[in-house]
């Protein structure tokens, strides 16, 4: 398996994730309009980080990729692929508080704890 594959598969699972909180939501649009340039700024410098520290644990050894396995496309010493892993989190981690922060606040109104 290429990491090319795992990273589209971890893509896919966040995407998934975060159609489902979008599509439970009735302010989307409202999410949307308000989340895109955060969202842009936060990808644009989990990029460089991921560029930055990625390049220094494969420069220094700790880190290793199989030509095999990767599309052969680097950012100086870095697999394209590693920028997948970031991507994905910002997006499932906003899909996730969207889902659980709802509940929560449905608890409070309903006067439970949380």
């Amino acid at each position: 398996m290429t990491y090319a594959l795992i990273s589209l598969a971890f893509l896919a699972v966040a995407l998934v994730v975060l159609a489902i909180a979008l599509a439970t939501r009735r302010d989307r649009v409202d999410l949307m309009r308000r989340w895109w340039l955060p969202a842009l700024v936060s990808g644009a410098l989990l990029a460089v980080l991921t560029a930055v520290f990625d390049n220094v644990m494969i420069g220094v050894g700790l880190m290793t990729y199989s030509g095999a396995t990767t599309s052969g496309l680097r950012v100086g010493l870095v697999p394209v692929e590693d920028f997948a892993y970031p991507l994905a989190a910002l997006v499932l981690l906003p899909a996730l508080w969207l889902l659980t922060g709802r509940r929560r606040r449905r608890r409070r109104r309903d006067g439970g704890a949380g």
